[in-house]
């Protein structure tokens, strides 16, 4: 099977290597495409960047795309100058080859939970490939701050052991793999249990009162304890969380 390697961290993210050596040594054929820099609350935009954009109105232009080599990585690898959903749709076009049947996005540093993930661009790259037909997996590593030292082996043995589950799933599968921040081997299970989405995501965005030409904004913690089974409350807990996801679909009015 052939996987998309992508982020939203950029290109130089060691979490992307990791997940594209990961997928290498499982034997599936690995090609990487990531944006310059990064690209997070990109959602699932597909705007390119600089002024050569083509853009989420259908407009023509081009994306620049510079081939990269990857330390340790026997891949094609790209600097595509576009958010990761637009990577994600120009690869499901054959942009880098044959189309994905897998989008690998991540290992994102910092975790990706609750309802929040809707303006995440590690989940909007692998809801993007899902839509487009692929089994898409966004994986995140539960980092805290910049201070904290990120431990990518441990993420990468989570997606060794999800990566079968996710291959044999049906097109259009797009699976959310958050794994918390602990040295290799001191988890108590590297095996990920199913969580539903926490109402918020570790913080919340709330709104001050506008100031002139200016509207302030606060980043707080959520209230309440996270509920029971939520993929906050499991994090939190020490346990690798997967959650079933889906892009836009019609409801009953």
């Amino acid at each position: 099977m052939r996987a998309l390697i992508t982020n939203d961290d950029g290109i130089d993210s060691p979490g992307l290597v990791a997940l594209a050596r990961t997928a290498r040594a499982a034997g599936y054929d690995v090609v990487v495409a990531a944006p310059p820099e990064e690209a997070s609350g990109s959602s699932a935009s597909i705007n390119a960047s600089e002024s050569s954009a083509v853009t989420a109105a259908g407009g023509h232009g081009s994306i620049r795309v510079e081939p990269r080599e990857l330390a340790d990585l026997d891949a094609e690898a790209f600097t595509v100058f576009a958010a990761p959903a637009l990577i994600a749709l120009l690869a499901a076009h054959e942009a880098f080859g044959p189309p994905p049947d897998l989008v690998l996005s991540g290992i994102n540093r910092g975790a990706n939970i609750g309802r929040a993930i809707l303006h995440s661009g590690t989940v909007g790259a692998a809801l993007t490939g899902g839509v487009n037909g692929a089994r898409g997996l966004a994986v995140s590593l539960a980092v805290a701050d910049s201070r904290e030292h990120p431990h990518w082996a441990t993420a990468a043995d989570a997606v060794r052991a999800a990566l079968p589950r996710v291959a044999n799933s049906a097109p259009g599968t797009v699976l959310n793999l958050n794994v918390p921040n602990a040295a290799p081997g001191r988890l108590e299970s590297i095996e990920a249990v199913s969580a539903t989405l926490a109402p918020f995501g570790i913080v919340h965005t709330t709104m001050t009162e506008r100031q002139g030409d200016h509207v302030h904004l606060m980043i707080a913690d959520p209230d309440d304890l996270p509920i029971a089974g939520s993929d906050a409350a499991l994090l939190a807990a020490g346990r690798v969380t997967v959650t079933s996801i889906t892009g836009i679909t019609e409801a009953p009015v």
